[in-house]
């Protein structure tokens, strides 16, 4: 029977560890651009796609990742697409995150005094220079901090994508119990790659949301 030291076990946990980063900081980024134009037409003056919008979130917030990964998963492949793993998942956690993204960034944009979109209106601005000049960059100082919190949800997020066979940490640790018989090393590992992970984050969202609500207040 081959043994394996502790060594051999964190090993193969840090290069599916890899993955695990890789899939959160392409979901943020691509998701944050997909949630960047929900958000324009969330809030559009047009009723069509203010309704199309609204129905795109209600569904991927309103449904589970699991389900939505499934769905990507075996749903492109009835068209006899062959889907790999990483882009399926990939591409389920970028709708599923835009979905969030936009409504976190829509109420940041709905916090800006009507004042300030109505001088932009007078100085005979479209909406989109609106939204460009005048109202997202006072948005973003009040969406940083749920933004980077909710960084927090999208890599534990990426757990579930080992259920279509994407082999990130939750993945690995099933492959490598199977193989060591010991499951509380593992899972007790994992447990702490995830941790290390997320609680930077958590602790730097409540910094900047700390640092905002001081600024506010003077």
């Amino acid at each position: 029977m081959t043994s394996f030291s502790l060594w051999d076990i964190l090993r193969n946990l840090l290069l599916a560890g890899r993955w695990t980063v890789l899939l959160s900081l392409s979901t943020f980024l691509l998701g944050g651009i997909t949630g960047l134009l929900v958000l324009f037409a969330r809030t559009s003056k047009f009723a069509g796609l203010r309704v199309a919008a609204r129905i795109y979130i209600e569904v991927f917030q309103g449904t589970p990742l699991l389900m939505q990964l499934f769905l990507v998963f075996f749903g492109v492949a009835l068209l006899g697409v062959e889907v790999p793993a990483w882009l399926a998942a990939g591409l389920a956690l970028t709708l599923w995150s835009a979905s969030f993204l936009a409504e976190i960034w829509r109420g940041c944009v709905e916090a800006i005094p009507r004042g300030q979109w109505e001088a932009s209106a007078v100085l005979a601005m479209r909406y989109t220079q609106q939204m460009r000049y005048v109202v997202l960059p006072q948005a973003l100082r009040i969406a940083i901090a749920p933004t980077v919190g909710f960084g927090v949800q999208i890599i534990k997020g990426t757990a579930v994508t080992s259920i279509i066979g994407f082999v990130e940490l939750s993945k690995a640790a099933t492959i490598i119990t199977n193989a060591t018989f010991s499951p509380f090393t593992v899972y007790g590992s994992v447990a702490l790659f995830y941790f290390i992970l997320c609680w930077p984050l958590s602790k730097y969202s409540q910094f900047l949301e700390r640092k905002f609500n001081a600024a506010h207040r003077h």
